[in-house]
């Protein structure tokens, strides 16, 4: 009887551990296949239709009821709208003019340095405010009404310190790119999880050394939205500035172009100026901040590959 017993307890120990075994074989599976799903490569028709198709179609809209308006005379006066072809027109005398690019590098090289100037000072700034408390009582309240204070209001008196050369444009982008890529720092640290930061103390991880291996990878994501805003307000505030303050010595760029088409009263050339400030804004976005957005959520999990 208790031989019988044994066996049949000995059984259901044998049937619990292949049952076991099973789950965990499932287990393992689903997780090999979960990553298999996420390293697979989207194909490049699935991407077309699910990133690249819809902007398309969003813009030939735009364009068919922009041609629209023009030729059913619901606007008939050219000097309020251009039609598409004008603007057309005026982007291919830019072009074989060989100014178009000019217009463009002209706006993009002082942007670029600018906002790497800003990123330079803006990194140090917001790290030491979110690690010192008395600098943070003292200057964060600063930063957050910097950052709210509009680009435009920082060119007449960088004209009257500076003067009309890109010293003056590069402190109005400063002005405007600091506080905000600070203050995305500043967010950053302030979600990372004391967790992190007591491991860190504990691996000898202190000071700027932990600030650089521990809190400065851990904050990536918010930091991450702090340059891609910081990059807006150096693109606003550039703008702003080439409008203001014009001159022959800096060179045309975009903003400057745009001020040249209003004191010309050509509104293909003032739409010339707008397509082209919003393209160089988008493809900044797409080329650059997108694809490390994705590379550092892909790497905490936050977003499957494709």
């Amino acid at each position: 009887m208790a031989s019988s017993d044994t066996k049949s307890g000995l059984t259901d120990t044998r049937q619990a551990r292949a049952d076991g075994n099973q789950q965990t074989g499932g287990l393992e599976a689903g997780l090999d296949a979960l990553e298999n799903v996420a390293t697979t490569r989207t194909p490049f028709s699935v991407t077309f239709r699910a990133k690249i198709l819809p902007p398309l179609v969003a813009t030939g809209v735009v364009l068919l009821i922009w041609q629209a308006l023009i030729t059913f005379n619901i606007v008939t006066d050219p000097t309020r709208l251009p039609s598409p072809g004008d603007v057309a027109a005026e982007f291919k005398d830019s072009w074989l003019k060989g100014k178009l690019l000019g217009y463009i590098w002209t706006s993009v090289e002082r942007g670029l340095l600018g906002f790497l100037l800003a990123l330079a000072i803006g990194t140090p700034l917001g790290l030491v405010v979110a690690r010192v408390k008395f600098v943070r009582a003292a200057i964060g309240p600063v930063l957050s009404g910097l950052q709210s204070l509009p680009s435009v209001a920082w060119v007449p008196p960088a004209v009257l310190w500076l003067g009309l050369n890109n010293s003056m444009m590069y402190a109005v982008i400063l002005l405007g790119a600091v506080p905000s890529i600070a203050n995305g720092l500043v967010s950053g640290i302030d979600q990372v999880p004391p967790l992190f930061l007591r491991a860190g103390r504990t691996m000898g991880a202190t000071g700027w050394k932990g600030a650089w291996h521990i809190v400065l990878p851990a904050s990536l994501p918010g930091y991450l939205a702090g340059l891609k805003q910081g990059w807006a307000f150096s693109w606003r505030s550039l703008m702003a500035a080439e409008i203001i303050a014009s001159s022959p010595d800096l060179g045309i760029g975009l903003g400057a172009l745009l001020e040249n088409g209003r004191n010309a009263s050509s509104m293909p050339m003032i739409f010339e100026a707008i397509f082209l400030i919003l393209f160089v804004g988008i493809a900044v976005d797409l080329l650059i901040f997108s694809p490390v957005e994705r590379r550092v959520l892909r790497s905490r999990g936050l977003m499957v590959k494709s």
